[in-house]
């Protein structure tokens, strides 16, 4: 699954997640996210989040994201990069 098919699913279920405005309020693009498919059949979704300029990541998106509901899940003990 890639982050483009996630995108879709998601907005299909209203979620604004990757709307313009949330992606540039943490300086992001569509091209800064990773997807990773987990065991359990979830996919790992992460991204940096940026600085308004850019210039430095202040911290890392991480979300679950499960294909049987269509939604994001939150998560703390994902790792931020691999």
């Amino acid at each position: 699954m890639t982050i483009y098919e996630i995108k879709r699913a998601l907005e299909r279920k209203g979620n604004n997640y990757f709307s313009r405005q949330n992606m540039r309020d943490f300086g992001q693009t569509m091209r800064d996210f990773k997807v990773k498919k987990l065991p359990d059949g979830r996919y790992l979704v992460t991204a940096p989040m940026r600085t308004r300029d850019k210039s430095r990541i202040v911290a890392y998106s991480k979300r679950y994201f499960n294909p049987a509901t269509s939604e994001f899940e939150y998560c703390v003990d994902a790792p931020y990069v691999w």
